[in-house]
């Protein structure tokens, strides 16, 4: 399509679909005008990829997720057809720019983090080597809250993202599957049904993923709860005007917001509903897509291949059972054989905590058939163990019920005894759930596990996020853009690691990337940011164990000891140091460290004195569009979690592929990471995992080490004496006492050697040629972190078929 043909299609969508023309159009007429007209280029390959499936011969992958945070869409649909420059090119000669109808594109609220930015590029990169595939997921009204900061403390708003619609979304309400709930169960021992009280329609709402430069689109189906009928009238018109709707407010309520707050039994009960209801909707679509095509649900393992990320979509595996038993009259044998050659688990914590398990008070209520079919899924494994020669003890710590402190289902432990593979997602992960999480399943399946580790796409994350950067890649390798889809080449970057021309471009790139920054958070947030500092960068989920204390209390001991005249400022390397972080709603600790940073912001950033050697910007409501952003301009990647409890990290690959230096523990990818890069390019401190688990057998006390540590203590009395809260000296005493008699997570441990490896990382920046060279190396050596990696090690690991 060529730029007049384009300019053709966008001025009769605008008038056809939207009913304006080119003067009287919105912002919002022009972005769906631009979104339709590219979704119209990717109709035709969606319908052959995902045609007839009775005539694909390749295996279908079917990817559930709670989550996918895929960021804004059009310019990388652009990118995968090849249409960005057309487009600019047809638009421009309707009197608009490209840059500023995409600029003001609304990123889908449908993930919180890692977890969801995972599905999304796994989803670029099935299509981009041309895997059929679906990821299944929920199509939240309000996704993830938007995080605002008033006077410094984080308050959630709902993320109204679908305020003017979404361009990219096809909804099929004519499709609905019905998704049942609650009731009891009849029957005898042979023939058991369940009889639902409630019932609700699953909506399928598509999304198209093209894969780039590929013959591809794949599908991405998100379910949107409605009620079976909106209302009652009989009841309406007796005046009783909220019973009468009160079905449909039950049902819209699964698909309001991505997860709800869980501290009540309601909200708990709510999660469940809502992994259930997206588990059964995608099965439905998936048997009925299989059995159109005229297969046998006993060839079900051979055509499909179902991963479940993560432990929110593993109740799907006793709803296949019960599809299978109960609806399609299969033999338990033949059933279970089928459940466990189609399903796949991706495990991605090491903390206990987040291993889900389900109490039977709110799992047998709200789904009474699939408790009885996880119960006799467990009375044959139990058997099958016993059988093994396993004494009484282990056969209670593998049983999928845990008795104390509640009876309650162990999800991971149902996820890996009915999946054919379970993968960590890095080397140290996979390790660790072999030898501590998992460990005596893996003994006793030690086949059964491996290890494939995370990747991130270079579409977005280089090619759109940074275009200076891919250009010079593209020019330097001589090898057109056919790195975006073997991103091994970028080893030949290694050549021209001395290249003086080479090197000057690389600076100028990271510079103007510092620039770009500067301006979005000059105009999103007010935020002045000094681009000739180093940026400092820490962006992540809030929690303890990802230790966003061990950075800022470093930050306020630099601080205090300038304050004090124990630094002269003359050799200080200016610093601006970038947090973006949300906190759970009902997560007390982490809500009061966001109070803190903005605290220690207010302070540092209003001293004349202090500012122009360090700063911090902290904007509020980070998500995938401030991070196609941040990650370029990035100098140095703060990857500091405890060891032994990041499963893996994704963020830490884009820092590293856009040439920021990581400072990090071995934790996750960190050690790949490091071991690729070289140690000389990397910044490591810290305890190891072993040092972890011996620290702690040994008793840890933090108030012992804030004691023998001059400069922990320095930040830590700052803090009490109320420096950062004049009008209330106590404000942080909570957050205080926590470090310095529990620190679950060791950051007051590890601190002294963060702060040596601090000095280390000044040296470094102070020698420009020398962190270019290592920055340089950064983005040559870690071409083993794409996405497109992941996905072909799942196939050949992972989703390869069955034997028979």
């Amino acid at each position: 399509m060529d730029a007049t043909h384009f300019a053709d299609r966008f001025t009769t969508t605008l008038r056809h679909l939207r009913g304006v023309d080119l003067h009287s159009a919105s912002d919002v007429d022009l972005r769906t005008a631009l979104a339709h007209t590219v979704r119209a280029e990717l109709i035709d390959t969606w319908q052959t990829t995902h045609g007839n499936p009775s005539t694909t011969p390749q295996r279908h992958v079917a990817y559930l997720s709670a989550e996918y945070l895929l960021g804004t869409q059009t310019r990388n649909a652009l990118l995968a057809t090849e249409l960005t420059d057309t487009a600019r090119e047809a638009l421009a000669s309707l009197g608009l720019s490209l840059d500023d109808i995409t600029s003001r594109e609304v990123e889908p609220g449908l993930g919180n983090g890692g977890l969801g930015r995972l599905a999304a590029c796994f989803m670029d990169s099935l299509a981009t080597l041309e895997i059929p595939a679906t990821g299944y997921g929920i199509r939240y009204d309000y996704g993830i809250f938007r995080q605002t900061f008033q006077d410094g403390n984080q308050h959630e708003q709902p993320d109204t993202w679908l305020a003017h619609g979404s361009p990219w979304e096809i909804s099929h309400p004519e499709r609905a599957v019905t998704v049942h709930l609650g009731g009891h169960v009849d029957g005898d021992n042979t023939t058991r049904r369940w009889v639902p009280e409630r019932h609700v329609l699953a909506i399928p709402c598509d999304y198209l993923v093209p894969g780039y430069k590929s013959h591809t689109v794949n599908l991405l189906r998100l379910w949107s709860a409605r009620a079976t009928d909106a209302f009652d009238l009989t009841i309406f018109n007796s005046g009783d005007y909220e019973k009468a709707v009160a079905a449909r407010t039950y049902a819209e309520t699964i698909s309001h917001v991505l997860y709800p707050e869980d501290s009540t039994p309601q909200g708990r009960t709510l999660r469940l509903t809502q992994q259930y209801f997206f588990a059964a909707a995608s099965l439905h679509d998936l048997l009925t897509r299989h059995l159109k095509a005229g297969r046998s649900l006993h060839t079900l393992p051979d055509a499909v291949t179902i991963q479940l990320n993560d432990t929110h979509p593993v109740i799907a595996i006793p709803e296949l059972m019960r599809l299978l038993l109960d609806e399609h009259g299969l033999s338990w044998d033949d059933a279970w054989h089928i459940t466990q050659q189609t399903f796949n688990y991706t495990c991605h914590t090491l903390l206990p905590e987040a291993l889900e398990v389900w109490p039977l008070d709110i799992l047998g209520p709200l789904l009474p058939r699939h408790l009885e079919i996880i119960f006799a899924i467990n009375h044959h494994f139990l058997d099958d163990l016993r059988r093994s020669g396993a004494d009484e003890l282990r056969v209670r710590s593998m049983s999928l019920i845990q008795e104390h402190p509640v009876r309650a289902v162990r999800m991971a432990h149902l996820a890996t005894v009915g999946s054919r593979t379970v993968n960590g997602v890095a080397e140290l992960h996979s390790e660790l759930l072999r030898t501590s999480v998992l460990a005596q399943f893996a003994s006793y399946w030690p086949d059964r596990f491996t290890n494939v580790t995370n990747g991130v796409t270079p579409r977005r994350f280089l090619a759109l996020a940074n275009p200076e950067l891919a250009s010079l890649i593209s020019d330097t390798l001589n090898v057109g853009d056919r790195w975006l889809k073997d991103l091994d080449l970028l080893r030949g970057l290694e050549d021209h690691v001395d290249d003086p021309a080479f090197i000057a471009a690389f600076r100028e790139v990271k510079h103007n990337n510092k620039e770009r920054l500067a301006r979005t958070l000059a105009n999103r947030d007010g935020i002045e940011l000094n681009t000739n500092a180093m940026l400092d960068v820490m962006v992540k989920r809030l929690h303890e164990y990802k230790r966003q204390s061990l950075r800022i209390l470093h930050v306020i001991t630099q601080y205090a000891k300038m304050k004090n005249g124990l630094i002269d400022l003359a050799t200080v390397t200016p610093r601006t140091v970038f947090f973006g972080a949300k906190a759970a709603p009902g997560y007390r600790l982490a809500k009061e460290t966001i109070s803190l940073i903005n605290a220690v912001a207010t302070t540092l950033n209003a001293d004349d004195e202090i500012r122009p050697y360090l700063s911090i910007a902290f904007p509020a409501n980070y998500n995938v569009t401030l991070a196609e952003t941040a990650i370029p301009a990035a100098d140095l990647s703060e990857q500091i979690s405890l060891a032994g409890k990041e499963a893996s990290g994704t963020g830490n690959m884009k820092f590293a592929l856009n040439g920021a230096l990581t400072i990090g523990t071995l934790d996750g990818a960190n050690v790949e990471i490091r071991e690729l890069v070289g140690p000389d390019n990397f910044f490591l401190f810290g305890m190891t995992e072993p040092d972890v688990v011996q620290r702690q057998r040994d008793g840890y006390h933090p108030h012992t080490v804030y004691e023998q540590s001059a400069d922990l203590a320095l930040a830590i009395d700052t803090i009490s004496s109320g420096a950062f809260s004049p009008s209330e000296p106590g404000r942080y005493e909570s957050l205080v006492s926590d470090w310095l008699w529990n620190d679950r997570f060791m950051a007051l441990a590890d601190y002294e050697d963060y702060a040596r490896c601090q000095e280390a990382v000044d040296r470094h920046y102070a020698n420009p040629d020398q962190w270019t060279r290592s920055a340089i190396l950064n983005v040559a050596r870690t071409g083993f972190f794409s996405s497109d990696r992941s996905i072909r090690d799942y196939q050949t690991r992972v989703w390869q078929r069955p034997t028979k």
